[in-house]
């Protein structure tokens, strides 16, 4: 079906202008097909964002989950299932996560964060994402699914050259990069039937325990879900962690609040995380002919939920993009809403409050050195950038 082009996305860009472009798109047409990336709808604004969301029997999951449509065949639970397939594999990982278990993470994640930022602050700073932010999740996800050392060195390695292959649109290279994080979780499933662990420690062991209707979960898709998570937790904290220092180097009051008051962290972390939202091109796909504020969609069309934009929904955050920590009330669609929320959330807030703690408690100052390296749909935030620090 043909559709009236409503916007084009931009070839290049810089740290503020996607926010100018969604802003446009908010105020006169919140609804907006582009025929780039294969064609899509964005859906900007917050309330229609969240119903889409939420509405998981007209808008489907199972065919196409971002854009651009990056997927090779392989399925991805839980984000390639609608529920209740995809709820398994959501509860085999959400165990891990009760408060509980988080409280046990905050002192481990207290000395990886500073066993990774203390080495970058001694050396006077450098590039952020490729000398700090991309290495700290990696410790953090081989910690969390019990990788091997040199696993773990493995899955960085594929992720940094899955991560360029996707921004510089190479989808031979992709694919490729693709299929060696199917190879490592692979490997991992393997060890785990070869040397079983106890499902309530290790959450591969606890994917290969699940039962439903008393079948176990078939090894491609623990596969599957093992790779989604794995590359998941790679991207989004690198980007925005980049995009929290950009701020922190652009508003060195904000800066030199959190050093003063760190009991501040958590409500600053939640008002970055609104406006630096490193995802915006999440998708789903029209299951029948629909409408969306009015807009017509049609049978098929894909839709992608801009959280980047979402978030900054003036009718719903007044003076939405400015920093403020009185807000009485943070909607965020950061983690997404509905069946398919992202289940490591609470482990993110934890390592990124961390995170934004140390970076304010042992500097005094950071200043940008040079431009921004911007990454492309779906994600929003730097690839590369660099900082003086100031101690």
């Amino acid at each position: 079906m043909t559709h009236k082009v409503d916007f084009k996305v931009p070839e290049t860009e810089d740290f503020d202008s996607p926010h100018a472009l969604f802003a446009e798109l908010r105020s006169h047409c919140p609804v907006a097909w582009s025929d780039d990336m294969g064609g899509f709808w964005a859906v900007t604004k917050h309330a229609d964002a969240k119903a889409v969301l939420e509405n998981w029997q007209m808008f489907t999951t199972t065919v196409q989950n971002v854009v651009p449509r990056v997927a090779t065949t392989q399925r991805r639970p839980p984000l390639h299932l609608d529920p209740p397939a995809n709820t398994p594999y959501r509860n085999a990982i959400q165990r891990f996560l009760t408060p509980a278990r988080l409280s046990e993470w905050e002192p481990r994640l207290e000395t990886m964060v500073a066993r990774f930022l203390d080495p970058w602050i001694a050396a006077g700073g450098g590039d952020i994402c490729k000398d700090f932010s991309f290495l700290l999740p990696i410790a953090l996800l081989a910690e969390f699914f019990n990788l091997s050392p040199d696993k773990a060195e493995l899955i960085r390695e594929v992720g940094a050259e899955f991560n360029m292959a996707l921004q510089r649109q190479d989808f031979d290279l992709l694919r490729q990069k693709s299929d060696e994080l199917y190879d490592i979780a692979a490997d991992l499933i393997a060890d785990r039937h070869a040397n079983p662990r106890d499902p309530d420690e290790d959450p591969t062991a606890s994917l290969l325990a699940v039962r439903v209707d008393g079948e176990p979960l078939a090894d491609d898709l623990i596969l599957g879900a093992l790779r989604q998570f794995l590359l998941v937790g790679i991207i989004a904290p690198t980007t925005f962690i980049g995009s929290m220092a950009v701020h922190l180097a652009r508003h060195p009051e904000h800066h030199a609040e959190l050093t003063e008051n760190p009991d501040l962290v958590p409500e600053a972390l939640e008002e970055l995380l609104r406006l630096y939202t490193p995802y915006r091109g999440f998708a789903r796909t029209a299951r029948e002919d629909t409408e969306i504020s009015g807009c017509p969609i049609a049978k098929g069309d894909p839709v992608a939920i801009v959280f980047t934009s979402a978030n900054r929904d003036e009718e719903v955050f007044p003076e939405a993009d400015t920093y403020r920590l009185d807000r009485e009330a943070r909607d965020l669609l950061t983690f997404g809403r509905g069946p398919h929320m992202c289940p490591g959330a609470p482990l993110a807030r934890v390592l990124l409050r961390e995170t934004l703690r140390q970076l304010t408690q042992k500097t005094l100052r950071l200043e940008q050195r040079g431009g921004i390296e911007m990454t492309n749909w779906p994600e929003y935030g730097p690839l590369s950038v660099s900082f003086d620090v100031v101690e």
